[in-house]
């Protein structure tokens, strides 16, 4: 760390250090001594006066002895520096003057315009880990880690370089094994690259910037609550809760108990757990998707055993839906999506649509007018309007007729595409 520039380059040997300590290093004059060391530190000369509001009489009376007379006798106390600096070298109590005075009472004193250059520099440093991250084996990753740099998040995850230094590089180590293949719970994968199986656990800030990180390495959607987390880190291959995650399936083959449920004709409920462990082998050419268990029981009592492929979401897609369908998408299936038409189920569809690619079934504006006419007591629309992705003219059209379209309502033409 450099000294400021007036601070003097010769030993302290040669100040009187006990005169000195009687003259100026008492606490009555420690307001004075502060304000010389501050414009040290910014490299403004000690010259000029300074004031110090209402002084008590200790304060005067050291200012006296100082000065060698008194400083005045109004409201305020006011003292040269000039003035100062003259006193200490001319009585041989300080030959270099102020600043060394306050150099020997105060010790050495740093340049802020030092001091901000090496916390800049502190700063860039403790961002190596992830430039070499980016560098060596995710260069995807360069958009975020420089969203990082500018939004303040480092700075108020870790408060110093130091920290800031250390959480990326655990960051950086945790991001460098992912996705997980094959998926693996999330505390093993904790132990095992941080060596501590509650360093992800929710609002650490390792776990709030490697879940970011996921979300640019996977294209994941922003979001939050406990679901979203879960869904979050399963889609990097890290199962939160492998076990109460669950999708309803019907007509479902690829292991065996697939197999043995599908040629009774019942519903199946999957875990994350049996879907990251043991996904089905065999990935039928069409899959339907719905939004309502109703829809499932009641293809599962019309179609049983016949019935073709199944999943329902029953509300939000959960982790386990999410891993099932990009399974089967993956495997060459192709998804066909119907859900209820009003607001949330134009949310539902756009959050799966973001996640995995799937073509309407019978959810396009279309399909809506048709079943809005067919239905004299529909209920009113309500809640907050949203878009459609996959047609543009569905948003529309619920705004203009106004009514709400269940999936139950329109049941008999799903049931109608789903027989043999």
């Amino acid at each position: 760390m450099t000294e400021n520039t007036g601070t003097p380059r010769r030993p302290l040997a040669h100040i009187d250090q006990q005169r000195l300590f009687r003259l100026l290093g008492g606490p009555e004059l420690t307001w004075l001594v502060d304000r010389c060391r501050r414009r040290m530190e910014r490299d403004e000369p000690l010259t000029g006066p300074v004031t110090l509001a209402a002084p008590t009489a200790a304060e005067r009376a050291a200012a006296e002895r100082l000065l060698g007379r008194a400083p005045g006798t109004g409201r305020s106390l006011s003292m040269r520096l000039d003035t100062v600096d003259a006193v200490l070298r001319r009585s041989g109590v300080s030959p270099d003057g102020l600043a060394a005075a306050v150099t020997a009472l105060t010790g050495p004193v740093p340049r802020l315009a030092d001091v901000r250059e090496q916390e800049v520099n502190a700063w860039r440093d403790a961002y190596a880990p992830l430039d070499n991250l980016i560098r060596t084996v995710r260069p995807e990753l360069a958009d975020w880690a420089d969203r990082l740099r500018q939004d303040g998040r480092i700075r108020r995850l870790a408060r110093t370089p130091h920290t800031a230094h250390t959480l990326l590089g655990d960051a950086a180590q945790a991001l460098r094994g992912l996705p997980a293949d094959p998926a693996l719970s999330l505390p093993a994968f904790a132990a095992r690259v941080l060596g501590d199986a509650h360093a992800l656990d929710d609002g650490t800030p390792i776990a709030t910037l490697v879940l970011s990180g996921i979300r640019a390495l996977t294209g994941f959607p922003d979001g939050s609550g406990a679901e979203w987390r879960r869904e979050a880190w399963a889609s990097a291959g890290l199962l939160k809760d492998a076990l109460s995650s669950t999708v309803l399936t019907l007509g479902l083959r690829g292991t065996p108990a697939l197999d043995w449920t599908a040629d009774r004709g019942e519903p199946t409920v999957l875990t994350l757990r049996q879907l990251t462990r043991t996904p089905p082998r065999t990935a039928p050419t069409v899959v339907y998707i719905c939004e309502n268990p109703t829809v499932l029981a009641t293809a599962a009592d019309t179609h049983g055993p016949v019935c073709p492929p199944l999943v329902c979401l029953q509300g939000q897609p959960s982790a386990a839906a999410l891993t099932l369908l990009r399974h089967l998408e993956a495997h060459g299936s192709a998804l066909l999506y119907h859900g209820d038409f009003d607001w949330g189920g134009l949310r539902i569809a756009t959050a799966l649509l973001r996640r995995v690619p799937w073509r309407p079934w019978r959810y396009t504006a279309g399909d809506y007018r048709r079943a809005a006419t067919a239905t004299a007591l529909a209920p009113p629309l309500t809640g907050t309007p949203t878009t459609a992705e996959w047609d543009p003219d569905l948003g529309p059209a619920l705004s203009e007729l106004g009514v709400r379209i269940e999936e139950e309502t329109i049941l008999d033409d799903l049931l109608a595409d789903l027989a043999p």
